[in-house]
């Protein structure tokens, strides 16, 4: 698997690093960020449609706003390589 590094949070101190990749064979984000405490999973949850806990394979990561523009950046490699 060959991922695209597209960003890391600027603001970060080397040691809490959310940061952005594009898997464009996969055409997925991969994200890296904060885990979210035991109180924001709840509020997910209970904020889900599907009102359904989240699945030991899956996880609430935070990521912070100033990141966008990365987030923004993977999408848009990951859509391109999913365009026939």
């Amino acid at each position: 698997m060959a991922l695209l590094f597209v960003g890391i949070d600027p603001n970060t101190d080397l040691e809490h690093c959310p940061t952005v990749w594009a898997d464009e064979e996969a055409g997925e984000l991969v994200l890296q960020g904060w885990k979210a405490s035991p109180a924001l999973r709840a509020t997910c949850e209970a904020s889900s449609p599907a009102k359904s806990s989240i699945p030991d394979s899956e996880e609430v990561i935070r990521i912070p706003a100033r990141m966008v523009p990365m987030i923004r950046e993977a999408c848009d490699a990951v859509e391109r390589s999913t365009v026939q």
